[in-house]
């Protein structure tokens, strides 16, 4: 096993993420089994509980981990599947030394930091590296470990996973342990300089750490001259070729190939060596005509996104992704506008009537409508009126977990005249609980008590828009994360008026799918398919609602739901 570790410096967001994640699917391009790992050193057991304005959305496994955003970017540039355990925290490593302690696994022992904190790291990191993430079953032979350690070296949070992969490189020995170092080079406007000195001092803290950089890639806003390079070569104690340089690109899937280009392949040929070729396989090659074709995309389609965290984009980063492989999918630039849903409110056009007009300019241009999942009452009247909006003036809309629940309560208040229909979670005492808490809901305990991870969605007829575009399948296997239903014994009311469940769970009893007959694209799903696209496999409910946005839906599924060359 060959063992990659990341670490960041002068500012955390960086990306790391990325640079893994590239680094990870060049060396599968090779033919290499990669899996990826991510530590986060803050003190909670998972991103499960976390506001998405903290670190972004929470990124659902297929076993049900609610992780961090990043393995989401893993999972979509190595198309691989990982689990819970594949990203660590300090929560989760304190409560399995403190659970080992309190079995008396120490026998008697004081347990502290070093060694049993930093052994635990170490045992975990090498167990989860073993662990298959490939539908081949097979033993990863490459595990790039990203290691978030407090954002940068040195914080204090951080410093036990530092200490374990001090020893750990030595446990791992030198031919199968890399280090790489992603630093920033600021030019600031006053001089237009490029600066090396935050490098220097971060490569310099990680030194005097106990762990030296094998690469250091230096992101940039602008491509670094040859200059910067070697002096960033020079007082950082590596050759010119271990210093890359990443600058600010036009998408990320012009990352990995910067990277090829500058000859990490054959560095890390040399480095671990790896029984690779010099020369990048198909993948690369696929790449780069995706990247390319993503630069020179012409037509758009302009997308609303209606939800409640719109002012940070990470909020959002799967539903972002899934929307852009579908538009790249069938050669359209995506434009995707953030609707705040409180601004399309009422008692936003009293208070400020120019915010009011605006979102609704942009809801009303816009070539099609998506309401993703949250929680919480803020903001539902507005993605109400936007649902509304889509179905009465029929445009092509998805509806994702709460975006469905609410398309199921806008149906009942507007189409079977129920005015007080609602949701359980907005108001408990409602005469019309068309959406009610499931009944394994635990209502105590927030963390990890909701129907999490992939289940089978069992299409209940063959005259389904959804299920064509699944290519036809008799059932679907999608991530979930949820707490709420749609009640399934008021289903036969929304079906008579021509809002069809066409998918269920196994049992029959959950509603997982909604299509409202006599609309282009009026979509609702209780999963999260955003969690499951791929660059190259977009998702079909998002792949349905920009072939709906661009008018070509119809032709899509004549051609029996192949893409036009």
């Amino acid at each position: 096993m060959k063992y990659i570790l990341v670490t960041g410096g002068v500012i955390s967001g960086i990306g790391k993420g990325i640079i893994a994640s590239s680094i990870g699917t060049i060396l599968k391009s090779c033919g290499l089994r990669v899996t990826a790992i991510k530590i986060d050193p803050y003190i909670n057991i998972d991103a499960g509980t976390f506001s998405p304005y903290e670190h972004g959305e929470v990124f659902v496994l297929n076993d049900g981990g609610e992780v961090d955003l990043d393995l989401g970017n893993y999972e979509r540039f190595l198309d691989i599947n990982l689990y819970k355990d594949n990203n660590i925290t300090t929560g989760k490593i304190y409560q399995h030394v403190i659970n080992k302690e309190r079995h008396g696994d120490y026998l008697g022992k004081t347990v502290q930091v070093v060694p049993h904190i930093t052994d635990a790291v170490q045992e975990w990191v090498m167990n989860q590296a073993k662990v298959p993430v490939d539908d081949d079953r097979q033993e990863p032979q490459i595990c790039v470990i990203e290691a978030s350690l407090g954002g940068t070296i040195g914080d204090i949070e951080g410093m036990p996973f530092v200490e374990a992969f001090r020893q750990f490189q030595f446990k791992a020995k030198r031919e199968n342990f890399c280090n790489i170092h992603v630093s920033l080079v600021p030019q600031p406007n006053a001089t237009g300089e490029q600066k090396t000195k935050p490098t220097q001092n971060s490569v310099r803290a990680l030194r005097g750490l106990g762990l030296s950089p094998d690469l250091i890639v230096c992101r940039s806003a602008k491509p670094i001259e040859m200059a910067v390079k070697e002096k960033i070569s020079m007082f950082c104690h590596v050759e010119p070729e271990q210093v890359i340089f990443i600058h600010d690109v036009s998408s990320t899937y012009r990352v990995p190939i910067l990277l090829e280009e500058q000859g990490i392949i054959k560095y890390f040929k040399q480095r671990l060596n790896l029984p690779i070729d010099d020369q990048p396989s198909d993948l690369l090659m696929k790449w780069k005509k995706m990247a390319c074709r993503y630069e020179r995309l012409l037509k758009v389609c302009s997308i609303a996104l209606v939800g409640k965290y719109t002012k940070l984009s990470d909020c959002y980063a799967s539903v972002f992704k899934a929307l852009e492989h579908s538009a790249l999918a069938i050669n359209y630039k995506l434009d995707l506008m953030y609707i705040d849903s409180t601004e399309l409110e009422r008692s936003t056009e009293a208070e400020n009537s120019v915010k009011y007009h605006q979102a609704w300019h942009k809801l009303c241009k816009a070539d099609g409508i998506l309401v993703p999942g949250g929680f919480g009452i803020r903001g539902t009247e507005g993605k109400l009126q936007a649902i509304s909006w889509a179905r009465s003036k029929k445009k092509p809309f998805l509806g994702v977990c709460l975006g469905m629940q609410l398309a199921v309560v806008e149906f009942a208040r507007n189409c079977l005249n129920w005015k007080d229909a609602n949701s359980t979670e907005f108001d408990p005492d409602t005469k019309n609980p068309v959406v009610i808490d499931m009944p394994e809901h635990n209502p105590g305990d927030m963390g990890g008590t909701m129907r999490l991870g992939k289940r089978r969605t069992v299409f209940k007829t063959e005259n389904s828009v959804l299920r064509k575009l699944y290519g036809d399948e008799a059932f679907v296997e999608e991530r979930h994360r949820h707490r709420y239903e749609v009640n399934p014994e008021l289903t036969h009311c929304f079906e008579e008026k021509g809002l069809k469940f066409v998918g269920h769970d196994t049992e029959g009893n959950r509603m997982e799918i909604i299509e409202l007959e006599n609309h282009p694209y009026f979509v609702g799903v209780q999963f999260h398919p955003e969690f499951s696209s791929r660059p190259m496999k977009p998702s079909p409910p998002y792949l349905g609602l920009l072939l709906a946005a661009t008018g070509t839906i119809s032709a899509y599924l004549q051609r029996g739901c192949k893409l036009s060359p």
